[in-house]
């Protein structure tokens, strides 16, 4: 009761202290670099603080202190700078390239250096992945302010012995989008109220990204430049420790690790990394909030299986990551269980570990760098003793896909080399082999059963790579760059028709840049066999044709544009000067039908799952630069619908009324295609919109249930739920919704429990899990046997004369399934040409 009380008394106060609650324990401060509070003009914790304003303290820092330098890593989709401050001492300073070489030589498994104790410990406090959890970077403030200008004995120690990286943001436009809310809504005096505007945002809320991504997902997939930039700046510096600030629940504490048992059944991570470290390091976390009377628990939730958070993608390269997670105050002040918990509280929290991790750091910078040093030894120890050296991999007709699959590993500093024209490997025996082992390998066996998030991550599959895992490997050129790696013979001049590959990537972008200047192309509903200016070829379905004759531009024109295409997106084309085939369906058949361009639309808003909105939105705008327009729920029943011929509804809740039921269902029969993806699918079976149904399992009610300790109900229910699996699906290559593709067997995501019934109609059903399904990640057998094996993966429902769309799956899983964009990119583009059999 006692701590409780201490709590609510911190909770009051707070406000009425200003800087002295947060820093009096660090002076004396230099005089001549500003504080925080002078330089804002309010005290920490009064205001939420935008991004510009705490870069432009940064610069300020770095301006007036000997200590300090900034460096900008990157920007956001929204031109927002990522930036990052380095502190140490002025000697440190002017001699950081020497001391940087002398760091990485830890990294170096060929080398032996020992002077654990003589080089300075790099440490990276990172801050505000998730946009509106706010108090980390109010937090990186303080600290930076600290750092850089206290000539406390204990804080000119840590200078002396570290160089800290301070990034004050990883998620700008998030937190920017965040503090906009919270400080027009803010109130004086302050509303405690947890009813009040201030502590709920309007969707989509602050959390994520320009585009609604989870960044903290973000680390292994790089999709985004926050990512990217970031992951840039690890590989020059490897820090041996790293920092990842996030708020949680406001009725609850504080949590610092050790986290929850590690689920995977042998983790690739050192067991030293998630035991011996993360407690060695929680000791100094529990004395330092034990000293200020806040609670804290650990261990019981989070886990770090998945390796693409901030918190345990640095456990993958040598060093420590650590997760903190702050009870919110969701605005400047909320009422809880335990008192009214305010804005100031939570980000002395965060403050106090930002030091305390300088500190724990500092007191073992030899256990780290022995430990760093170990751990590079050890991936190639590690890799001599597997019986596969090598993953082979490559694709004779899609180089665009490989090209960012390779794109992504030599991002994460994987070495790979050529194999032939189209083929490629990738050894085990190199520093990076645990990454290496999170791109390939799979697994189906673990020891815990309920995941914080996904349970599989085998990269390959994600991009529907072929790979091969081989016991001997020649291997050849090394491959440092992917400039040059999607190479195409220059498309030649004709009179007549070009022929375009539809088994790209790139190709559905190709489709809509000819569209949008003015050109008409068709779609091959049949394979067939060319002579083309490049000799006999055989062209898969889908394939793109561009009638010269036909179009309202010159043959030079038409030329200029495919030219203009191909040196853009790197598509393969081909002139033909006849539309007589030698094998299969000529260029005039039926079976090659124009492509009417797409003019797509997708629900947005309240009830909306943003994160797969966002997908959707940032595969159009960044990999096909198509516009779609996004209608909010709010607008929806007004808005006109006859303006587009696709509409997309990702997983949500949309309570229709029957009005507007009617409206959605009139206009796909007018023949337009509605795509509804994972609990879209279900809304529209429920709503019995299509006439297809979910796969149901009969329980016998009249049996007694088994007895069950209550405090296992989390756990039992838990394991329940498909926190993230890839299966395998079988894939109808003759249906226009599976035109580019050339293997029936695919790999698809599936992170819900949305089980669809094949359809009855014989026609309808586009892919279907196979009877072995399991890939890679934990599902229960009841869940496989009876719900995932006898289900489909994507079904055509016709409707009037319009079709929808159903996605059990969702293709576009964190902007990462290039193996499955193509489904959806083909519902778009060649969806209203599905004449579903009746």
């Amino acid at each position: 009761m006692q701590k409780i009380f201490c709590l609510f008394l911190l909770c009051c106060i707070t406000s009425l202290q200003g800087q002295e609650y947060f820093l009096k324990k660090y002076e004396p401060f230099q005089e001549n670099i500003p504080s925080p509070e002078e330089f804002l003009g309010y005290g920490i914790g009064e205001r939420h603080t935008r991004h510009d304003l705490i870069v432009a303290y940064f610069k300020k820092l770095a301006e007036v202190s000997e200590r300090v330098t900034f460096y900008e890593y990157g920007k956001t989709h929204e031109g927002r700078i990522l930036s990052m401050l380095t502190v140490t001492t002025p000697e440190n300073l002017n001699n950081l390239e020497a001391l940087k070489a002398e760091h990485l030589a830890f990294t170096d498994p060929q080398r032996t250096p020992s002077n654990y104790d003589e080089v300075p410990v790099f440490i990276n406090l990172a801050y505000n992945v998730h946009g509106n959890e706010p108090s980390s970077s109010e937090a990186a403030l303080l600290s930076a302010y600290t750092l850089a200008a206290s000539n406390a004995p204990e804080i000119l120690r840590y200078l002396r012995n570290a160089v800290i990286f301070i990034d004050p943001a990883i998620n700008p436009d998030g937190r920017d989008r965040h503090t906009q809310w919270a400080n027009t809504y803010q109130g004086s005096p302050l509303v405690a109220d947890p009813q009040d505007a201030e502590h709920d945002e309007y969707w989509p809320g602050g959390r994520t990204n320009h585009y609604w991504f989870d960044l903290n997902r973000d680390w292994l997939l790089a999709i985004n430049p926050e990512s990217r930039g970031k992951l840039g700046w690890y590989h020059e510096w490897y820090p041996n420790v790293v920092t990842d600030f996030h708020e949680m629940g406001s009725q609850s504490t504080y949590f610092f690790e050790p986290m929850k048992t590690n689920g995977s059944l042998d983790p690739i991570m050192p067991k030293e990394n998630y035991e011996d470290l993360n407690s060695m390091f929680g000791a100094y976390y529990a004395k330092a909030l034990d000293s200020i009377g806040s609670l804290y628990f650990t261990k019981e939730v989070f886990d770090g299986t998945y390796p693409g958070y901030g918190s345990s993608y640095p456990d993958l390269q040598g060093g420590l990551g650590l997760l903190f997670e702050q009870a919110s105050s969701r605005g400047h002040k909320q009422t809880t269980a335990f008192g009214e918990i305010t804005f100031p509280f939570t980000i002395r929290n965060q403050f106090t570990s930002s030091i305390t991790t300088v500190r724990a750091a500092v007191e073992n910078k030899t256990y780290l760098r022995k430990y760093q040093q170990d751990f590079f030894k050890s991936a190639l120890t590690n890799a001599n003793k597997s019986s596969i050296k090598a993953y082979k991999f490559g694709d004779n007709y899609d180089q665009n896909r490989v090209k960012a699959f390779i794109d992504k590993l030599l991002l994460h500093k994987i070495k790979v080399y050529k194999d032939g024209d189209k083929s490629y490997v990738v050894p085990t025996n190199q520093p990076q082999y645990r990454m290496v082992q999170t791109m390939f390998e799979t697994y189906t066996k673990y020891r815990d059963s309920v995941y914080y998030d996904a349970s599989a991550w085998s990269v390959a599959n994600f991009y529907n790579i072929a790979y091969t895992a081989v016991s001997k490997a020649n291997l050849g050129t090394a491959v440092l760059s992917t400039d040059d790696l999607a190479m195409v013979s220059a498309v030649q001049r004709s009179n007549y028709a070009y022929l375009i590959d539809w088994d790209d990537y790139n190709a559905p972008a190709v489709l809509n840049y000819l569209q949008k200047n003015g050109l008409v192309l068709s779609a091959a509903f049949k394979p067939f066999t060319s002579k083309t200016s490049s000799g006999n070829r055989s062209f898969n379905y889908g394939t793109l044709l561009v009638p010269v004759e036909l179009q309202k531009k010159s043959s030079e024109e038409v030329f200029e544009l495919l030219k203009e295409a191909q040196t853009k997106f790197k598509v393969p084309m081909y002139a033909v000067s006849s539309g007589f085939n030698l094998m299969g369906v000529d260029l005039g058949s039926r079976f090659v039908q124009p492509v009417t361009a797409p003019k797509a639309a997708m629900i947005i808003g309240e009830g909306v799952r943003s994160y797969e909105a966002g997908e959707v939105w940032h595969l159009l705008d960044t990999r096909v630069h198509m516009p779609i327009t996004k209608i909010p729920m709010r607008n929806f029943a007004g808005a006109d619908l006859d303006k587009y011929n696709s509409l997309v509804m990702v997983s949500g809740s949309y309570s229709f009324n029957e009005k507007t039921m009617g409206k959605l269902k009139a206009w796909v029969e007018k023949g337009n295609t509605l795509i509804t993806i994972g609990g879209a699918s279900k809304w529209a079976i429920d709503k019995k919109l299509v006439k297809e149904s979910l796969i149901k399992v009969d329980k016998d009610s009249t049996k007694s249930a088994e007895r069950k300790p209550y405090v296992d109900a989390g756990e039992n229910l838990g394991k329940e739920s498909v926190g993230g699996i890839i299966v395998r699906a079988q894939l109808d290559l003759t249906h226009p919704l599976g035109f580019g593709y050339r293997n029936e067997i695919i790999p698809v995501y599936k992170n819900n429990s949305v089980w669809l019934s094949p359809s009855k109609n014989e026609y309808s059903t586009v892919a279907k899990y196979t009877a072995q399904p399991l890939i890679d990640g934990f599902i229960t057998d009841t869940n496989r046997d009876e719900y995932l094996k006898p289900s489909a993966s994507l079904l055509v429902s016709p409707l009037g004369s319009g079709r929808v769309v159903l996605f059990a799956d969702n293709p576009n899983f964190r902007g990462s399934w290039y193996g499955t964009n193509k489904l959806f990119l083909n519902a778009l583009f060649l969806g209203n040409h599905i004449n579903v059999p009746k």
